[in-house]
């Protein structure tokens, strides 16, 4: 296994990347205590992250080691800390667990690498107290932060950091390790990598799972079918239940089963009596399914509006007589028959309240009435072009 195969299209990060970890312990210049890895949704932050980690945590630097690669993947490598986000932000609570275990020496490898995975969802408080520990890190401690831009990220903490910017990847690049990776058919990829666009993950659950192009492809023929207020309404709540349905990876079964194997954890057998010293863990525990199950809903109500977005850019590039592959080509003849009778001024206006809506929801609006506000002037737009 090698993690560096899931990056596409950073090859300027990747370079930079490597190169300090392969000096690792040697030329000072190249490897820094603290990374800020930023690009956009999709543009493989994440991945970069984990890959450099792989590397660092090899025994040799400049080596490639099957076995660190292989449990840096599994998030099982002793020296690996992952700072990510089971709610809506990361609280307090596990950015001091985060610092406190990151002030300690590695125990197998050459580094302890931390890596916070959404640095931008760090409440004021959890950034501020991990200042401090990236600010005067253990000299083997090495930290990765990722957002999608420098200034999702407190600028005392920006300026501590060496930055590394990726890019959006081409959809053919996208389609390309679809293809290698994951088997997927060429044209399946290149269409899941367009629609996607070129955001890797997402493509790669829509080249992989029919149920997600199904309910993508029920998103964009509701909205296409949308001219009056009334039916606006109607689709803001049908695309909540598609949203919510989006996120059924976390369904009963699976709840029941992370539960059943946290509780073997404690020592606590399926049926078994909960003794009252752990009751208060069992119920953070389900309090952190919820908050993870809340966070799924908000994700997936954050991509049926950029999936919107992208339907009424594509509008809009009809409107003006741009003729070029569109993001939903299957989807042409609906568009066509949407800038024909609202315009390249109502799409632009539908693109902007979608815009406002995404902030809306971002400032914790209740998603339905923000998504039910910018989906009415899609049929006002029909009406007055």
């Amino acid at each position: 296994m090698n993690l560096w195969d899931d990056i596409v299209g950073q090859t300027r990060a990747v370079s930079t990347l490597r190169a300090a970890a392969n000096g690792a312990g040697g030329d000072s210049s190249t490897l820094t205590h603290a990374w800020l890895v930023t690009g956009p949704p999709g543009s493989g932050r994440s991945n970069l992250a984990f890959a450099f980690a792989a590397d660092l945590l090899s025994p040799t630097a400049g080596e490639h080691d099957e076995g660190a690669h292989r449990q840096v993947a599994a998030r099982t490598h002793a020296d690996l800390i992952v700072l990510g986000t089971e709610g809506v932000i990361i609280p307090v609570t596990a950015a001091r667990e985060a610092a406190r275990r990151a002030s300690f020496g590695p125990s197998s490898s050459r580094h302890r690498v931390v890596i916070v995975e959404d640095a931008d969802r760090m409440s004021e408080s959890a950034a501020n107290s991990l200042l401090k520990a990236i600010e005067e890190p253990p000299e083997q401690t090495i930290w990765i932060l990722c957002a999608p831009s420098e200034a999702d990220v407190l600028p005392t903490i920006r300026s501590r950091c060496r930055s590394v910017m990726l890019r959006v990847p081409s959809a053919d690049d996208v389609a390309r390790l679809l293809s290698e990776r994951n088997g997927v058919a060429p044209e399946l990829a290149l269409t899941a990598a367009r629609e996607a666009q070129s955001h890797i993950g997402m493509a790669r659950r829509l080249a992989t799972d029919a149920d997600a192009r199904s309910r993508r492809a029920e998103t964009i023929d509701t909205a296409l079918r949308i001219r009056s207020v009334g039916t606006a309404v109607l689709a803001a709540e049908a695309f909540m239940a598609i949203a919510t349905a989006d996120a059924s990876s976390l369904d009963e079964e699976q709840l029941a089963s992370e539960e059943a194997k946290f509780l073997r954890q404690l020592g606590i057998e399926p049926g078994g009596t909960v003794p009252r010293q752990v009751r208060g863990s069992l119920t953070q525990f389900r309090k952190d399914q919820k908050n993870r199950e809340k966070r799924g809903v908000r994700d997936g109500v954050d991509r049926i509006l950029v999936d919107l977005m992208s339907l009424f850019r594509d509008a809009l590039l009809v409107a003006i007589g741009v003729d070029e592959q569109l993001v939903n080509e299957s989807a042409r003849e609906g568009i066509a028959v949407f800038a024909r009778e609202a315009g390249a001024e109502g799409a632009l206006a539908v693109l902007e309240d979608l815009s406002i809506a995404r902030d809306r929801i971002g400032s914790n609006v209740p998603a339905l009435l923000a998504m039910e506000a910018a989906l009415v002037t899609v049929s006002t737009a029909r009406a007055d072009g």
